[in-house]
């Protein structure tokens, strides 16, 4: 009985590691899918736009990472595999998500997000990243 507890609390460290991994990747995404610093437009000009769109990142990689975990393999290396996998996945279609919105849209999405002043399209972009992992998530299950 230890040892299973163990073991489960062991397992939940390295998903933990895993999950955290895998949202610090989402921060770099972002920060690569907008102009200037994340964590300038962020902490220092403190950009509800950008905030926005790295939330729903965040949450979006976090959902993935529970619902690739809630159905996991029974072989703790299978389960943290396919973890890791639908993560970057998730990753990918959140980046193509991102580009395929900025195509459809006038301007360059990225400027929209970076601008100081509140706008509708980061509410938007935000869905479509979020809505994006949620189509990996369903994939998993």
């Amino acid at each position: 009985m230890l040892g299973d507890l163990l073991n489960g609390a062991w397992q939940s460290i390295v998903f933990g590691v895993v999950g955290v991994a895998l949202m610090a990747a989402g921060f770099v995404l972002v920060d690569l899918l907008t102009p200037g610093k994340l964590r300038e437009l962020i902490w220092v000009r403190r950009n509800g736009n950008a905030a926005l769109l790295l939330a729903a990142n965040q949450l979006g990689i976090a959902g993935i990472v529970f619902t690739a975990v809630l159905t996991s393999y029974s072989s703790f290396t299978k389960g943290l595999v396919s973890t890791v996998i639908f993560g970057l996945v998730g990753l990918l279609v959140m980046a193509l998500a991102f580009f395929v919105l900025d195509l459809l849209t006038p301007g360059r999405l990225g400027d929209v997000i970076a601008a100081d002043e509140p706008h509708p399209a980061a509410r938007v972009s935000a869905a479509t990243h979020f809505g994006a992992a949620l189509i990996v998530c369903a994939c998993i299950a």
